[in-house]
């Protein structure tokens, strides 16, 4: 599948976040949500991407952010105590919500073929609709973009 298009519904989801919790994003509608999908948490570019995120908090009003990953739930709690990040984490162990979004996607380091989750990011709007898409974001332009896209 393709990443959804801005001005079209996100793909819903309810999964488990870092403390054991189910998410719904149909229970978020009334309030923007940044969605974002990342690798793998405790990675040097997840990281950036995550504490990136943690940092700007303050400065995004109600925005939601949640991250997105093929981690288990216990792994993500690590990584939100570890760094401080005091957002939600969600777990997608079988990359159905990736898939979804279009972002599960062939991989290739080093000569090696594989399965894996592209980095992108979706504001997702008040009515559940795709605002903005960035696939293929890098790590450091995942708040630079959310902020300019709350200021647009």
């Amino acid at each position: 599948m393709s990443n959804p298009l801005p001005g079209r519904a996100a793909p819903a989801f309810t999964l488990l976040d870092q403390n054991g919790q189910q998410v719904r994003l149909s229970a978020l509608k009334g309030r923007k949500v940044l969605v974002y999908f990342y690798p793998r948490a405790d990675t040097p570019g997840c990281t950036t991407q995550a504490c990136g995120l943690r940092d700007i908090a303050g400065d995004i009003a109600d925005t939601v952010i949640i991250g997105v990953s093929p981690d288990q739930p216990a792994k993500l709690k690590k990584f939100d105590d570890k760094y401080g990040l005091g957002f939600t984490l969600v777990s997608d162990l079988d990359h159905a919500i990736a898939e979804r979004y279009g972002v599960w996607v062939e991989k290739k380091n080093y000569g090696k073929v594989y399965m894996g989750v592209q980095r992108s990011a979706f504001l997702i709007d008040e009515q559940g609709k795709v605002e903005q898409a960035w696939p293929k974001i890098s790590p450091k332009d995942t708040p630079t973009n959310l902020l300019a896209a709350l200021a647009a």
